[in-house]
């Protein structure tokens, strides 16, 4: 994987706030070019009101517009006239490969690999890699960075605070089971 790789984000990875958290920091870092739409928006937002029906949907208003202030060049526009003519299992899941081909992504990150057939994307020069994958790809390619980035997350934690040990078992729980592996021994380090 080339860096920094050009990525959309799909909602199941940024519905977990700990991997929406890290996940961002890493492109603040510069390690890779993070995309996602209004599309993608409405969907993570939308599944957390339904999870978490006490959150207030001011508050992920707020969140949403943080996240597009966080990230330069966030948001992709301009590709809804490709949705009608991709095929994917989940029709549903169309308006994240045609992000992607607008965005000229090589990556599209996601839990539901199955939702976005290899051979499928390879047309358009798309891969599809689990966060778990992906973020153990950035942590071989620049493991100084990556660690850093897994720092400043854990010291922006008040409410609880967590220990470099808390917040990979969080991690963890989360899907990021092979990268908190080669995370844990830099623990002192986060």
């Amino acid at each position: 994987m080339e860096h920094p790789v050009t990525a959309i984000y799909d909602a199941n990875v940024l519905y977990p706030a700990p991997l929406r958290d890290l996940f961002i920091r890493l492109a603040q870092a510069g390690l890779v070019r993070a995309r996602w739409t209004e599309a993608i928006h409405d969907e993570w937002v939308r599944n957390v009101l339904k999870d978490n029906p006490a959150l207030s949907p001011d508050r992920l208003a707020r969140t949403r517009g943080l996240m597009n202030e966080a990230v330069r060049d966030c948001l992709v526009t301009g590709y809804e006239h490709l949705i009608e003519s991709l095929s994917l299992p989940d029709p549903d899941d169309r308006h994240v490969l045609a992000a992607a081909i607008r965005a000229d992504a090589e990556a599209i990150v996601t839990f539901n690999l199955k939702d976005f057939p290899a051979e499928t994307l390879a047309g358009y020069g798309v891969e599809t890699l689990h966060p778990d994958e992906f973020l153990e790809s950035l942590f071989g390619f620049a493991p100084g960075p990556v660690c850093a980035a897994v720092k400043r997350q854990r010291e922006s934690l008040r409410n609880p605070p967590k220990t470099a040990e808390e917040l990979l078992a969080t991690l963890e729980g989360n899907g990021l089971i092979q990268a908190v592996s080669r995370l844990r021994p830099f623990a002192d380090l986060l």
